[in-house]
């Protein structure tokens, strides 16, 4: 019986080490083709998003500590409201260029710091008076093109939710180039989709 209950654990260990290498390896995969300051923002921006607080940690394997003790730390910036960030200190952090772009980050701001995965379109011009941002001269026709290029979707009784491209467009941001890149494969995905 005891022996039957070590395996189990045993499986269970394993199964949690090939979570671990499998999401090592994807994170290995999407970071590779960024350059060094696009890592570190991409990197602090997780750490950020799952409150993990980075530092000094004992290596499991004995008593000593890991290496991670011996690495400089960048300070981390401080925000408000309990460690998250604020509408306008996320808005500031991607610097959106266009009201479209504007329009994808407050969602994806209401979906990941408000728990609001579907919103109306006041709902976002709420936010962006909150984050102190220039209002929209028109916030259903920038909707309405974020809708058309991409950002948002569809959601439930005429609700908007924020598109897998949009989101991993407010990911890349501010880093332009991966952005760019990150809605131009969609693009390309969706016209394959079209020509079927």
């Amino acid at each position: 019986m005891k022996n039957l209950i070590r395996n189990e654990e045993q499986a269970e260990m394993d199964k949690s080490k090939i979570k671990t290498m499998d999401a090592l390896t994807a994170v290995n995969r999407i970071l590779t083709p960024l350059d060094a300051d696009g890592r570190q923002r991409v990197l602090e921006a997780v750490v950020t998003f799952f409150q993990i607080e980075l530092g000094h940690h004992r290596d499991r394997t004995s008593d000593r500590p890991s290496y991670s003790q011996d690495v400089p730390q960048s300070p981390r910036p401080q925000f408000s409201a309990g460690g998250k960030l604020t509408p306008k200190e996320f808005l500031h952090e991607k610097q959106p260029k266009t009201d479209v772009e504007r329009i994808a980050c407050l969602a994806y701001y209401l979906t990941h710091f408000r728990n609001t995965p579907y919103f109306k379109t006041l709902d976002l011009s709420k936010l962006n008076t909150e984050a102190a941002q220039i209002k929209f001269s028109n916030a259903n026709y920038a909707a309405n093109n974020a809708t058309n290029s991409g950002y948002l979707a569809a959601g439930p009784k005429g609700q908007r939710q924020i598109s897998a491209a949009g989101e991993q467009f407010v990911v890349a941001l501010p880093d332009r180039d991966a952005a760019k890149v990150v809605i131009a494969k969609a693009r390309r995905r969706k016209s394959t989709r079209r020509k079927k």
